[in-house]
Protein backbone atom coordinates (compact mmCIF):
# COMPACT_ATOMS: atom_id res chain seq x y z
CA UNK A 1 0.00 0.00 0.00
CA UNK A 2 1.45 3.67 -0.66
CA UNK A 3 0.64 7.21 0.70
CA UNK A 4 -0.67 9.36 -1.24
CA UNK A 5 2.56 12.11 -1.45
CA UNK A 6 1.26 15.57 0.58
CA UNK A 7 1.20 18.07 -2.01
CA UNK A 8 4.20 20.68 -1.38
CA UNK A 9 3.38 24.39 0.59
CA UNK A 10 3.52 27.29 -1.77
CA UNK A 11 6.89 29.31 -0.99
CA UNK A 12 4.67 32.53 -0.43
CA UNK A 13 2.77 30.52 2.48
CA UNK A 14 6.10 29.54 4.19
CA UNK A 15 6.94 33.37 3.93
CA UNK A 16 3.48 33.86 5.58
CA UNK A 17 4.11 31.44 8.22
CA UNK A 18 7.83 32.43 8.58
CA UNK A 19 6.63 36.19 9.16
CA UNK A 20 3.65 35.34 11.58
CA UNK A 21 6.30 33.79 13.61
CA UNK A 22 8.46 36.40 14.14
CA UNK A 23 6.39 39.64 14.43
CA UNK A 24 4.28 37.88 17.24
CA UNK A 25 7.50 38.01 19.15
CA UNK A 26 9.35 41.02 21.07
CA UNK A 27 12.10 38.87 21.26
CA UNK A 28 14.52 36.53 19.02
CA UNK A 29 13.35 33.33 18.39
CA UNK A 30 15.88 30.26 17.10
CA UNK A 31 15.43 27.97 14.41
CA UNK A 32 13.96 24.92 16.79
CA UNK A 33 11.10 27.00 18.05
CA UNK A 34 10.42 28.71 14.29
CA UNK A 35 10.31 24.76 13.35
CA UNK A 36 7.86 23.70 15.16
CA UNK A 37 5.36 27.06 13.89
CA UNK A 38 6.19 26.48 9.89
CA UNK A 39 5.14 23.37 9.07
CA UNK A 40 7.76 22.56 6.46
CA UNK A 41 10.57 23.58 8.96
CA UNK A 42 9.13 21.14 10.93
CA UNK A 43 8.37 18.45 8.12
CA UNK A 44 10.03 15.22 9.62
CA UNK A 45 10.24 13.30 5.91
CA UNK A 46 13.00 15.65 5.41
CA UNK A 47 16.59 16.05 7.32
CA UNK A 48 17.32 18.51 9.82
CA UNK A 49 20.13 19.92 7.26
CA UNK A 50 17.71 20.41 4.24
CA UNK A 51 15.19 21.87 6.72
CA UNK A 52 17.90 24.65 7.42
CA UNK A 53 19.06 25.31 3.64
CA UNK A 54 15.20 26.13 3.34
CA UNK A 55 15.05 28.38 5.97
CA UNK A 56 17.73 29.96 5.30
CA UNK A 57 16.53 30.37 1.07
CA UNK A 58 13.43 31.80 2.49
CA UNK A 59 15.18 34.29 5.23
CA UNK A 60 17.56 35.86 2.30
CA UNK A 61 14.82 35.77 -0.27
CA UNK A 62 12.93 38.32 2.31
CA UNK A 63 15.77 39.82 3.07
CA UNK A 64 15.79 40.48 -0.54
CA UNK A 65 12.48 42.16 -0.47
CA UNK A 66 13.61 44.35 1.60
CA UNK A 67 12.19 42.85 5.27
CA UNK A 68 15.16 43.84 7.92
CA UNK A 69 15.19 39.83 9.10
CA UNK A 70 17.75 40.34 12.05
CA UNK A 71 20.56 37.24 13.00
CA UNK A 72 21.50 37.34 16.64
CA UNK A 73 24.53 35.51 17.85
CA UNK A 74 26.81 33.01 16.93
CA UNK A 75 26.77 29.27 16.40
CA UNK A 76 23.13 29.03 17.69
CA UNK A 77 21.83 32.00 16.44
CA UNK A 78 18.42 33.50 17.16
CA UNK A 79 16.14 35.46 15.12
CA UNK A 80 14.24 38.74 15.65
CA UNK A 81 11.54 41.17 13.40
CA UNK A 82 11.25 44.11 14.79
CA UNK A 83 7.63 45.76 14.08
CA UNK A 84 8.94 49.18 14.10
CA UNK A 85 11.10 48.35 10.67
CA UNK A 86 8.47 46.06 9.31
CA UNK A 87 5.58 48.16 9.36
CA UNK A 88 4.94 51.34 8.12
CA UNK A 89 4.45 54.94 10.44
CA UNK A 90 1.16 55.96 10.78
CA UNK A 91 0.93 58.95 8.63
CA UNK A 92 -0.77 62.41 10.31
CA UNK A 93 -0.73 66.21 9.52
CA UNK A 94 1.20 68.57 11.56
CA UNK A 95 -0.71 70.83 13.52
CA UNK A 96 -3.39 68.75 13.94
CA UNK A 97 -5.72 68.97 17.07
CA UNK A 98 -4.72 66.91 19.81
CA UNK A 99 -6.63 63.48 19.44
CA UNK A 100 -7.59 63.88 16.09
CA UNK A 101 -4.54 61.79 14.72
CA UNK A 102 -4.11 58.43 13.47
CA UNK A 103 -6.04 55.56 15.11
CA UNK A 104 -3.73 53.31 16.32
CA UNK A 105 -4.63 50.04 16.86
CA UNK A 106 -3.54 47.63 19.70
CA UNK A 107 -3.99 44.02 19.05
CA UNK A 108 -1.08 43.45 17.30
CA UNK A 109 1.50 45.45 19.04
CA UNK A 110 1.00 47.84 16.30
CA UNK A 111 0.49 51.03 18.77
CA UNK A 112 4.29 51.17 19.30
CA UNK A 113 4.93 52.35 15.76
CA UNK A 114 5.79 55.68 14.69
CA UNK A 115 3.92 58.33 13.23
CA UNK A 116 5.09 60.41 10.50
CA UNK A 117 3.84 63.91 10.08
CA UNK A 118 3.36 65.95 7.23
CA UNK A 119 3.76 69.60 7.08
CA UNK A 120 0.66 70.83 5.07
CA UNK A 121 3.08 72.18 2.41
CA UNK A 122 4.51 69.04 2.32
CA UNK A 123 1.18 67.19 1.39
CA UNK A 124 0.56 69.81 -1.25
CA UNK A 125 3.90 68.75 -3.00
CA UNK A 126 2.87 65.24 -2.82
CA UNK A 127 -0.50 66.45 -4.78
CA UNK A 128 1.39 68.14 -6.83
CA UNK A 129 3.61 65.73 -7.67
CA UNK A 130 1.34 63.10 -8.24
CA UNK A 131 -0.63 65.13 -10.61
CA UNK A 132 2.42 65.94 -12.70
CA UNK A 133 3.24 62.17 -13.32
CA UNK A 134 -0.07 61.67 -14.46
CA UNK A 135 0.79 64.03 -17.44
CA UNK A 136 3.64 62.39 -18.48
CA UNK A 137 1.64 60.01 -20.68
CA UNK A 138 2.97 56.43 -19.31
CA UNK A 139 0.16 54.56 -18.56
CA UNK A 140 2.36 52.15 -16.04
CA UNK A 141 3.50 55.45 -14.34
CA UNK A 142 0.15 56.45 -13.95
CA UNK A 143 -1.62 53.46 -12.74
CA UNK A 144 1.46 52.80 -9.64
CA UNK A 145 0.37 56.96 -8.91
CA UNK A 146 -2.87 56.31 -8.39
CA UNK A 147 -2.07 52.95 -5.85
CA UNK A 148 0.09 54.98 -4.26
CA UNK A 149 -2.41 57.67 -3.65
CA UNK A 150 -5.22 55.57 -2.54
CA UNK A 151 -3.02 53.94 -0.21
CA UNK A 152 -2.26 57.49 1.40
CA UNK A 153 -5.87 58.35 1.44
CA UNK A 154 -6.20 55.67 4.30
CA UNK A 155 -4.36 58.01 6.89
CA UNK A 156 -3.81 61.36 5.21
CA UNK A 157 -6.44 63.91 3.38
CA UNK A 158 -4.80 63.92 -0.02
CA UNK A 159 -7.74 64.98 -1.44
CA UNK A 160 -8.02 68.62 0.73
CA UNK A 161 -4.17 69.03 0.57
CA UNK A 162 -3.92 72.80 -1.22
CA UNK A 163 -3.96 72.40 -4.75
CA UNK A 164 -1.20 74.19 -7.02
CA UNK A 165 -1.46 75.18 -10.99
CA UNK A 166 0.10 72.66 -11.79
CA UNK A 167 1.19 72.64 -15.84
CA UNK A 168 2.91 70.52 -17.82
CA UNK A 169 3.70 71.08 -21.31
CA UNK A 170 3.36 67.99 -23.09
CA UNK A 171 5.46 67.36 -26.04
CA UNK A 172 4.43 67.52 -30.13
CA UNK A 173 3.76 64.33 -30.64
CA UNK A 174 2.22 62.73 -27.57
CA UNK A 175 3.82 58.73 -27.56
CA UNK A 176 1.39 56.21 -27.42
CA UNK A 177 0.15 54.89 -24.38
CA UNK A 178 0.03 51.06 -25.60
CA UNK A 179 3.92 51.69 -27.00
CA UNK A 180 5.00 52.96 -23.23
CA UNK A 181 3.49 49.89 -21.62
CA UNK A 182 5.06 47.35 -24.24
CA UNK A 183 8.23 49.06 -24.09
CA UNK A 184 7.99 49.12 -20.04
CA UNK A 185 7.26 44.85 -20.38
CA UNK A 186 9.56 44.24 -22.53
CA UNK A 187 12.83 46.07 -19.86
CA UNK A 188 11.38 44.00 -17.21
CA UNK A 189 11.03 41.06 -18.94
CA UNK A 190 14.15 41.08 -20.52
CA UNK A 191 12.97 40.79 -24.09
CA UNK A 192 13.88 42.54 -27.09
CA UNK A 193 11.31 44.79 -29.21
CA UNK A 194 10.99 45.38 -33.03
CA UNK A 195 9.80 48.40 -34.26
CA UNK A 196 9.80 51.44 -37.25
CA UNK A 197 11.74 54.11 -36.47
CA UNK A 198 12.02 57.45 -38.35
CA UNK A 199 15.51 59.23 -37.10
CA UNK A 200 16.63 62.91 -37.60
CA UNK A 201 18.22 62.36 -40.62
CA UNK A 202 15.93 59.99 -42.73
CA UNK A 203 12.48 61.19 -44.50
CA UNK A 204 11.56 57.56 -44.35
CA UNK A 205 11.29 55.15 -41.32
CA UNK A 206 13.61 52.01 -40.91
CA UNK A 207 13.17 48.76 -39.00
CA UNK A 208 15.36 48.31 -35.35
CA UNK A 209 15.29 45.13 -33.44
CA UNK A 210 16.46 46.30 -29.97
CA UNK A 211 16.99 44.85 -26.73
CA UNK A 212 15.74 47.81 -24.20
CA UNK A 213 17.99 48.77 -21.78
CA UNK A 214 15.88 51.39 -19.59
CA UNK A 215 13.56 54.32 -20.40
CA UNK A 216 13.42 57.79 -19.44
CA UNK A 217 11.55 61.13 -19.69
CA UNK A 218 13.61 64.19 -20.39
CA UNK A 219 12.56 67.89 -22.09
CA UNK A 220 9.37 66.91 -22.53
CA UNK A 221 9.85 64.00 -24.39
CA UNK A 222 10.48 60.02 -23.39
CA UNK A 223 13.40 57.95 -24.78
CA UNK A 224 14.48 54.70 -24.69
CA UNK A 225 17.58 53.83 -23.96
CA UNK A 226 18.98 50.30 -26.00
CA UNK A 227 21.25 47.97 -28.04
CA UNK A 228 20.77 47.36 -31.54
CA UNK A 229 21.25 44.66 -32.68
CA UNK A 230 22.27 45.33 -35.98
CA UNK A 231 24.94 47.58 -34.82
CA UNK A 232 28.66 46.42 -33.64
CA UNK A 233 28.65 43.99 -30.56
CA UNK A 234 28.32 45.35 -26.93
CA UNK A 235 27.87 48.90 -25.69
CA UNK A 236 29.09 50.34 -29.03
CA UNK A 237 25.07 49.25 -30.21
CA UNK A 238 23.48 51.61 -27.37
CA UNK A 239 21.34 54.30 -29.05
CA UNK A 240 18.21 56.57 -27.00
CA UNK A 241 15.37 56.42 -29.52
CA UNK A 242 13.08 58.62 -28.80
CA UNK A 243 9.35 57.00 -27.82
CA UNK A 244 7.24 59.42 -30.17
CA UNK A 245 9.11 58.55 -33.43
CA UNK A 246 8.73 54.71 -32.76
CA UNK A 247 5.38 53.18 -34.54
CA UNK A 248 4.61 49.16 -34.88
CA UNK A 249 6.49 47.88 -31.66
CA UNK A 250 6.65 44.49 -30.99
CA UNK A 251 7.91 41.96 -29.08
CA UNK A 252 10.58 39.41 -30.22
CA UNK A 253 9.74 36.38 -28.70
CA UNK A 254 12.82 34.46 -26.63
CA UNK A 255 12.53 31.01 -25.72
CA UNK A 256 9.95 30.15 -22.97
CA UNK A 257 11.52 30.51 -19.20
CA UNK A 258 14.27 32.16 -20.60
CA UNK A 259 15.55 36.09 -20.56
CA UNK A 260 16.57 36.66 -24.59
CA UNK A 261 19.58 39.47 -23.28
CA UNK A 262 20.73 40.85 -20.10
CA UNK A 263 21.74 44.24 -18.98
CA UNK A 264 25.17 44.55 -17.26
CA UNK A 265 25.66 45.25 -13.85
CA UNK A 266 27.70 48.65 -14.53
CA UNK A 267 24.74 50.38 -16.95
CA UNK A 268 24.24 53.66 -15.34
CA UNK A 269 20.44 54.93 -16.80
CA UNK A 270 21.78 58.70 -15.69
CA UNK A 271 24.71 58.53 -18.12
CA UNK A 272 22.46 58.43 -20.95
CA UNK A 273 19.48 60.53 -19.81
CA UNK A 274 21.02 63.70 -19.86
CA UNK A 275 21.11 66.78 -22.19
CA UNK A 276 23.14 66.57 -25.44
CA UNK A 277 24.47 68.51 -27.85
CA UNK A 278 23.38 69.02 -31.26
CA UNK A 279 26.78 67.54 -32.04
CA UNK A 280 26.04 64.53 -29.94
CA UNK A 281 22.37 63.69 -31.43
CA UNK A 282 21.61 61.55 -34.57
CA UNK A 283 22.14 57.99 -35.06
CA UNK A 284 25.79 57.81 -36.92
CA UNK A 285 28.65 56.30 -34.80
CA UNK A 286 30.52 58.83 -33.25
CA UNK A 287 34.25 59.71 -33.84
CA UNK A 288 37.00 61.54 -31.97
CA UNK A 289 37.83 65.11 -33.06
CA UNK A 290 40.48 67.07 -30.95
CA UNK A 291 40.16 70.83 -30.28
CA UNK A 292 42.87 73.31 -29.42
CA UNK A 293 41.63 76.33 -27.33
CA UNK A 294 43.69 79.51 -27.29
CA UNK A 295 43.02 80.60 -23.74
CA UNK A 296 41.05 78.74 -20.71
CA UNK A 297 39.19 82.23 -19.59
CA UNK A 298 36.16 83.76 -20.96
CA UNK A 299 33.57 81.75 -22.88
CA UNK A 300 36.24 79.46 -23.85
CA UNK A 301 36.42 77.82 -20.15
CA UNK A 302 32.83 76.14 -19.80
CA UNK A 303 33.40 74.84 -23.61
CA UNK A 304 37.12 73.39 -21.84
CA UNK A 305 34.86 71.40 -19.41
CA UNK A 306 32.51 69.63 -21.93
CA UNK A 307 35.60 68.11 -23.48
CA UNK A 308 37.81 65.24 -22.37
CA UNK A 309 41.46 66.53 -21.33
CA UNK A 310 44.51 65.29 -23.69
CA UNK A 311 47.67 64.71 -22.13
CA UNK A 312 50.73 66.97 -23.00
CA UNK A 313 47.89 69.93 -24.03
CA UNK A 314 46.31 71.57 -21.43
CA UNK A 315 44.14 74.07 -24.17
CA UNK A 316 43.42 70.95 -25.70
CA UNK A 317 40.04 68.80 -25.66
CA UNK A 318 38.18 65.13 -27.21
CA UNK A 319 35.15 65.48 -28.40
CA UNK A 320 33.02 62.40 -29.66
CA UNK A 321 31.13 63.64 -32.57
CA UNK A 322 27.77 62.02 -34.17
CA UNK A 323 27.20 64.89 -36.25
CA UNK A 324 30.38 67.22 -37.73
CA UNK A 325 28.72 69.92 -39.67
CA UNK A 326 27.13 71.16 -35.87
CA UNK A 327 30.40 70.58 -34.19
CA UNK A 328 32.02 72.71 -36.43
CA UNK A 329 29.30 75.81 -36.52
CA UNK A 330 29.67 75.58 -32.84
CA UNK A 331 33.29 76.20 -32.83
CA UNK A 332 33.02 79.05 -35.83
CA UNK A 333 31.04 80.52 -32.93
CA UNK A 334 34.42 80.85 -30.88
CA UNK A 335 35.48 83.39 -33.30
CA UNK A 336 39.05 81.72 -34.07
CA UNK A 337 39.55 80.82 -29.82
CA UNK A 338 38.93 77.03 -31.13
CA UNK A 339 39.99 75.47 -33.74
CA UNK A 340 39.95 71.64 -35.00
CA UNK A 341 43.01 69.65 -34.91
CA UNK A 342 42.30 66.20 -35.53
CA UNK A 343 40.99 64.31 -37.76
CA UNK A 344 41.96 65.73 -40.94
CA UNK A 345 38.53 65.24 -42.15
CA UNK A 346 37.07 67.25 -39.53
CA UNK A 347 39.65 70.56 -40.22
CA UNK A 348 39.27 70.19 -43.52
CA UNK A 349 35.26 71.26 -43.01
CA UNK A 350 35.67 73.83 -40.62
CA UNK A 351 38.31 75.26 -43.06
CA UNK A 352 35.36 75.32 -45.60
CA UNK A 353 32.84 76.57 -43.49
CA UNK A 354 34.97 79.47 -42.88
CA UNK A 355 35.39 79.96 -46.54
CA UNK A 356 31.59 79.76 -47.01
CA UNK A 357 31.16 82.06 -43.95
CA UNK A 358 33.55 84.73 -45.48
CA UNK A 359 31.71 84.44 -48.82
CA UNK A 360 28.66 85.53 -47.36
CA UNK A 361 30.53 88.74 -46.02
CA UNK A 362 32.61 89.40 -49.09
CA UNK A 363 30.90 92.73 -49.83
CA UNK A 364 31.06 94.12 -46.04
CA UNK A 365 33.70 96.65 -46.24
CA UNK A 366 34.57 97.01 -42.39
CA UNK A 367 33.93 94.03 -39.80
CA UNK A 368 36.49 92.38 -38.08
CA UNK A 369 34.41 88.96 -37.28
CA UNK A 370 35.48 87.72 -40.27
CA UNK A 371 39.51 88.47 -39.66
CA UNK A 372 38.89 87.03 -36.34
CA UNK A 373 37.20 83.93 -37.87
CA UNK A 374 40.07 83.51 -40.53
CA UNK A 375 42.49 83.51 -38.05
CA UNK A 376 41.18 80.55 -36.68
CA UNK A 377 42.45 78.38 -39.67
CA UNK A 378 46.03 80.11 -39.93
Amino acid sequence: MTTRRQRPVPVVQRWVDLLAALLKRHGTVDFEVLSREVPEYGDASRDVQTRKRMFERDKDALRAFGVPIETIGGEEPGYRLRKDNFYLPYLAVAGEAQGHGPRRVDRFGYRSLRVLAFEPDELAAVSDAASRVRLLGDPVLAAHTEAAMRKLAFDLPVDAAPAGEVHLVASRAHPDPVILETLSEALFGRRAVRFDYRGMAHAEPSQREVEPWGLFFMNGHWYLVGRDRARADGRDGLRNFRVNRMSGVTTVDAPKGERAFSIPSDFRLREHARPRRAWELGEGDTAGVTVAFRASTGVTRPALDLGEPVDGAPLSRRFQVRRVDAFVRWLLAFAGEARPVDPPGVVREFEAQIARTLAVYADVQTSDAPRNVQDGVR
